[in-house]
């Protein structure tokens, strides 16, 4: 994630000392705390069955587990990065990671559901503010242009490990000491980072940085939160109760509002005039639905094998492993292809492959083999792979260089955005089929054929309005000639691919 902080980033000089071995070690921090905040959020999936088993809750309630810290991360992201510029990075990537930390051990210790998800919810603010401060410090002790896109690079690649580890790391912890373990994992890893952090990270800000949008803030986060609340609770409470029809009405008013304060402000935490570039808003629409799909997909993933196909929880995370793999694979050639052919291209290819291999996820059964499946995980990762650094690479260059980070914050943000309605949205087709009677599995088929039929719509959609916008050159200028072009691979997804069924011998969670 890259956002507002990356683009004045050099405006004062990181304090850590010039040398060689100070700069790798900051480097080593960053990309540590990163890789936590991406390991928190695939490792969390892997463990969604046991969950469920042990905390005797329902869908929506882990709906809930995943979505309260992923809406938290997408409506405070702009807002860390501008922390750090204004306060310090160095202080507040340091208390992000606290936060994050802390919020960890509550986590592991919720008695419930509700606890769960208030720990979530912290969990969310801290990586809020590690993650674009993390970007930033790296960014202010590279001010070299080659350099620094080589660090973040580093920074992308070695932290986006966290996203191949997490599945893995968290069948095999869940598997052997439970679901609170996924979470003990952090403490370990947020004290190195504390005691290393305020050695070798030097303090830097930007004496520019804009004033904080409060009213924004609080706007975007009630109105999602409202339009979640509604999408998750729906499909339990009925569409036509009055909660619900009145959370709908609440998240319509609050966000018709959040564009007119934001249309209003002098520093906007969300620029509506960006949204005038055609490039800038194709690239953030198509954001939205990867997001949309890709994590509203992979929040099925592990209680697909372990409720459909009766595999444990380790095989579980060892089989959702293909398409992570694809994407941590292909990721570091994307910009590269987008720059030789055009964005146009690379990404339309992408979401017709993303689309593509969700909708053959829509047609695998019980019985299903795995060497049937996981070549229909890896078509969707290799998919995603294709469309995440080129629509970041071209909402950065859709906008002046001096917004370039703001702009890859948005980018991220809408990501996010995608993955919180991703997450209710195929939650609440698969209710709506296990309410009309059809089983689990059905449920599931349902949701991933509609998030295959969502990804190639907007595959159809992103390539014809391009054409339609004639000649540009962002199409063909490589994606990684600014500061802040490169970013992680997702990180809010839970558990990745999905794969085959076989008759489940374990009971599926109730809607």
């Amino acid at each position: 994630m890259a956002a507002t902080s990356a683009t004045s980033a050099s405006a004062v000089p990181a304090a850590s000392g010039g040398g060689r071995s100070n700069r790798a070690a900051l480097l080593a921090v960053t990309c540590l705390g990163q890789f936590m905040v991406l390991l928190d959020n695939t490792i969390v999936g892997a463990a969604l069955p046991d969950m469920q088993h042990r905390l005797h809750t329902r869908l929506t309630g882990l709906q809930w587990i995943v979505d309260a810290y992923v809406l938290l991360v997408a409506m405070l992201l702009l807002t860390g990065g501008v922390f750090a510029d204004r306060f310090g990075r160095k202080r507040v990537y340091l208390s992000g990671v606290a936060v994050f930390t802390v919020a960890s051990v509550l986590c592991s210790v919720a008695p419930s559901v509700g606890w769960l998800v208030a720990g979530r919810a912290v969990q969310g603010i801290g990586a809020a503010a590690v993650s674009p401060a993390s970007l930033a410090l790296l960014v202010a002790a590279y001010p070299a242009a080659q350099e620094r896109v080589k660090a973040i690079g580093l920074w992308a690649g070695l932290s986006g490990i966290g996203l191949a580890a997490g599945p893995v790391a968290g069948g095999v912890l869940t598997e052997a000491f439970g679901w609170p373990a996924i979470f003990l994992v952090n403490v370990p890893i947020g004290l190195v980072l504390l005691l290393a952090g305020r050695r070798v990270l030097g303090e830097s800000r930007n004496p520019a940085a804009p004033p904080l949008d409060i009213p924004g803030t609080v706007l975007s986060v009630l109105g999602v939160g409202a339009l979640t609340y509604g999408l998750i609770e729906g499909g339990a409470r009925g569409w036509t109760s009055p909660v619900i029809l009145g959370c709908f009405a609440a998240a319509i008013a609050l966000l018709v509002a959040f564009v007119a304060v934001e249309g209003r402000r002098a520093a906007p935490m969300l620029p509506p005039r960006l949204f005038r570039q055609r490039l800038f808003t194709v690239s953030n629409t198509a954001m939205v639905v990867v997001g949309f799909a890709l994590m509203g997909s992979s929040f099925f993933f592990s209680q697909f094998f372990v409720y459909v196909q009766g595999s444990s929880i380790l095989m579980a995370g060892l089989k959702t492993l293909p398409m992570t793999l694809a994407m941590v694979v292909v990721s570091p050639f994307a910009g590269r292809l987008a720059a030789r052919y055009g964005f146009r291209g690379v990404v339309t290819v992408g979401l017709a492959l993303a689309g593509l291999g969700l909708l053959t996820l829509g047609s695998v059964h019980a019985d299903t083999g795995y060497a049937n499946v996981w070549w229909r995980l890896t078509t969707a990762g290799v998919g995603f792979a294709l469309t995440l650094s080129p629509l970041t690479g071209a909402a950065i260059q859709a906008v002046s260089p001096r917004e370039g980070g703001l702009a890859s914050g948005i980018s991220s943000t809408t990501r996010q955005i995608g993955a919180v309605l991703g997450v209710a949205v195929l939650g609440a087709v698969v209710r709506s089929r296990q309410s009309g009677g059809a089983s689990f599995e059905a449920g599931l088929d349902s949701a991933f054929v509609a998030a295959g039929v969502v990804t190639l719509v907007c595959a159809a959609f992103t390539g014809l309005w391009l054409v339609r916008s004639g000649p540009d050159p962002a199409l063909s200028a490589p994606p990684t000639r600014r500061a802040s072009g490169p970013t992680a691979p997702p990180p809010a997804a839970e558990a990745t691919p999905s794969a085959p069924r076989r008759t489940g011998a374990v009971s599926p969670p109730p809607t």
